[in-house]
């Protein structure tokens, strides 16, 4: 293999993630403002070994729920998971059903639990609740919302908040269980 074959395969990977991370932010209105932010927060403590996209499964006990709960964002204070990873639901779900699977599932992967999820924060238990996936999964919810992740973001990062992708809006949830502004 030459050096120049070398050099573009290196380059494919950055380039790969660049553009996924561009799907999300969605064309930018005029007067400049993209309707979202990238930003990274000061989330709750992450797990140590930090992770390029959330794991679709919950916690590493297979008998205990997932962990919800708050943390400051630059869109007020918001859901995340243990590790710091921000939840968001998808305002074209009007209902506790989810309508995110295949394409739309694998970029907004869904926050899974096998078992009752827990609360910590801010966050409400009377708003917590389950549902059933199609596949038979059990996917987390917040005052009748599904809830899910963004699957190109690490721990802290907030970066598709206020994102037309896939039929509706991506936001990040609030505390009282509706989308942040």
């Amino acid at each position: 293999m030459t050096s120049g074959r070398r050099r573009r395969r290196r380059w494919a990977v950055p380039l790969v993630a660049l553009v996924t991370l561009a799907g999300c932010a969605g064309p930018v209105p005029q007067g400049g403002d993209a309707g979202t932010t990238a930003t990274t927060t000061s989330a709750p403590p992450a797990d140590p070994s930090p992770s390029p996209s959330p794991s679709p499964s919950p916690s590493p006990s297979e008998d205990s729920g997932v962990i919800v709960t708050t943390g400051p964002s630059d869109f007020g204070p918001m859901l995340f998971d243990d590790r710091g990873q921000a939840i968001y639901l998808f305002d074209r779900e009007t209902s506790a059903e989810p309508d995110c699977y295949g394409e739309c599932a694998a970029a907004w992967p869904p926050v899974l639990t096998t078992g009752p999820p827990r609360t910590e924060g801010d966050v409400r238990s009377g708003l917590m609740g389950t549902v059933e996936r199609d596949d038979g999964s059990v996917q987390v919810t917040y005052a009748g919302h599904p809830l899910y992740f963004y699957a190109h973001e690490g721990p802290g990062q907030v970066l598709c908040h206020d994102v037309t992708e896939f039929g509706g809006v991506w936001l990040v949830v609030t505390p009282a269980g509706t989308p942040a502004p």
